[in-house]
């Protein structure tokens, strides 16, 4: 963790996932959440690495508690092709790789506030808080 309390973690190779995953329980443990709701901050960490690593190409994760207000951040940002349809992507089932399509939409449900941000060529941001 560095001074400003955020953990960065480039996403290249399928370990960095299990990485950023692990980062996100540490700091919501460090930040007062419980043990349920820091899996599910976990969980909802590995599903944006791993949409980094899938469809961006690789990217970085950044973990870190809220800024004025209790609770976690998760960033994640890659220079992808971007999203085409956020709309279809953040329907249950939705994939453009044979997955089951709960990507997104399940960091939707497990998260308090989820803003998406895609341009076609430039790629995604995703940016996901929980509150204590």
């Amino acid at each position: 963790m560095n001074s400003t309390g955020s953990i960065r973690i480039a996403i290249a190779i399928a370990a960095d996932v299990a990485t950023a995953c692990r980062a996100a329980r540490q700091v919501a443990e460090q930040t007062g959440f419980d043990r349920t709701r820091s899996y599910q901050i976990a969980t909802a960490a590995s599903e944006l690495a791993c949409n980094v690593l899938v469809h961006g190409g690789g990217g970085m994760v950044t973990v870190r508690a809220a800024s004025g207000r209790s609770g976690i951040e998760l960033l994640a940002i890659d220079q992808g092709p971007g999203i085409a349809d956020l709309a279809l992507a953040m329907q249950d089932g939705y994939s453009t790789t044979g997955s089951l399509g709960c990507g997104l939409p399940g960091v939707e449900r497990l998260m308090d506030e989820v803003v998406i941000e895609s341009s076609a060529g430039l790629g995604t941001t995703v940016r996901a808080s929980k509150w204590l």
